[in-house]
């Protein structure tokens, strides 16, 4: 073989060499790119999923149901705890 092909060999190795070095190094970046973003989605949902829970008792306590409920599990039972203490004593 002459000279100027084992010139273009040696370049043209070279240069996949180093395409194959940056592939390998850029695709085990990736991979730790990808478990941070599965990370950050699942903290995503954990935050979405206590904000429905925020929504539904802010909900619950601004409707007229809500309104009722709250008024007959604090005050109604506390009335009947009294009475219940009354009866007790006697």
């Amino acid at each position: 073989m002459e000279t100027p092909a084992w010139i273009l060999v040696f370049i043209l190795s070279g240069t996949l060499f180093l395409f194959l070095l940056i592939g390998i190094i850029l695709l085990v970046k990736l991979i730790g790119v990808t478990k941070e973003a599965k990370k950050i989605i699942v903290q995503g949902q954990n935050i979405a999923e206590k904000a429905d829970d925020i929504v539904d008792n802010v909900r619950d306590m601004t409707t007229i149901g809500g309104l009722v409920k709250h008024f007959t599990e604090n005050y109604i039972n506390k009335s009947e705890k009294k009475k219940k203490a009354k009866k007790e004593d006697k």
